[in-house]
């Protein structure tokens, strides 16, 4: 959805590729972005990526991968540069495809399933109507915080989207805009 979201504020047309992804590309200060939306299962989605790497000639470093995390709370935004998978089956595949952690990361928190329901249903479930109230807002500050990554770099972003927790577990104010 935040990658939807990037494309339609961008212009930017998708189209279907060999039937493993939905592609869109973009230019931004002569450099091709390409948004892929893999086609496969989640936990295949690595073999996207490295076919895409393959093609383009990319770097693993050039790679921003937007993804849901369950260990955050619901709207919660977090940039991180490499680390581990965290248990989300998507990132071990990419992970393992293509043999390195340095990428980039737009984490996109939902929050953790209700007691004895299935992380797989969850996931793949509807938000509750008050999350989906409050879905556009945080799927423009993804896009954002995007947009902020590819024009003034993951720390500048990083500075202005991560959220900070306070000591008595509140979250602190988080930054919402990328232009000053």
């Amino acid at each position: 959805w935040v990658l939807d979201l990037f494309a339609s504020r961008h212009k930017c047309p998708w189209e279907e590729r060999k039937r493993f992804a939905t592609i869109g590309s973009h230019v931004l200060d002569d450099t091709e972005i390409l948004l892929v939306k893999p086609q496969t299962y989640m936990n295949r989605s690595g073999e996207v990526i490295g076919r895409i790497l393959d093609e383009s000639g990319a770097s693993t470093e050039s790679v921003i991968v937007v993804h849901d995390d369950m260990d955050l709370p619901f709207e919660t935004l977090k940039l991180k540069k490499g680390g581990g998978a965290g248990g989300h089956r998507g990132i071990e595949s990419i992970l393992w495809e293509l043999d390195s952690d340095r990428f980039l990361r737009v984490k996109m928190g939902i929050g953790r399933p209700e007691a004895g329901e299935q992380p797989e249903d969850y996931v793949l479930g509807s938000f509750l109507d008050e999350q989906a109230e409050r879905l556009p807002a945080f799927l423009t500050r993804g896009a954002e915080a995007l947009e902020c990554i590819l024009e003034q770099g993951i720390d500048r972003a990083m500075n202005l989207f991560n959220t900070r927790i306070r000591e008595e577990g509140e979250e602190a104010e988080q930054g919402a805009t990328v232009k000053e």
